[in-house]
């Protein structure tokens, strides 16, 4: 029996995009984290571990691939804008940071690579609202 699929602006899609599938991506990288850190380096288990966040992050990506072919062609385009402004300055903070490790400040504890990924989210928040409040 085929259903009508939903529309982009039902409650339950916007909720797993939203919420649901970014939490279960942020649990299995920090349940990934901690377990990295009592485990041998170099073991199966470390590698188990390090993998663990990508199958929830490929999934993460087909979400947000599939809300977008929902979106009507102005939420495309503020989505293309945020995007295009939040990947060169994720780019910037990554060779910024190898850069910085290779001249001989590795970061440790506070801005090494690993820990900075959750700051890569802010300059695509910063595009959303620029673009939105450009199109208002």
């Amino acid at each position: 029996m085929n259903s009508a699929p939903a529309s982009p602006d039902a409650p339950r899609p916007r909720l797993v995009l939203s919420f649901l599938v970014p939490a279960a991506f942020v649990g299995a990288y920090f349940a990934a984290r901690m377990g990295l850190e009592t485990v041998e380096p170099g073991s199966r288990a470390a590698i188990a571990l390090a993998l663990l966040p990508v199958p929830f992050f490929a999934f993460l990506i087909h979400a947000y691939t599939r809300a977008v072919r929902g979106m009507d062609e102005l939420e495309r385009r503020i989505q293309l804008e945020a995007l295009a402004f939040a990947f060169p300055v994720g780019l910037l903070v990554a060779f910024t940071a190898g850069l910085l490790e290779l001249a001989g400040f590795p970061g440790k504890g506070n801005w090494d690579l690993p820990r900075l990924w959750p700051l890569l989210l802010l300059p695509y928040w910063f595009g959303l609202v620029r673009s939105r409040r450009r199109y208002a």
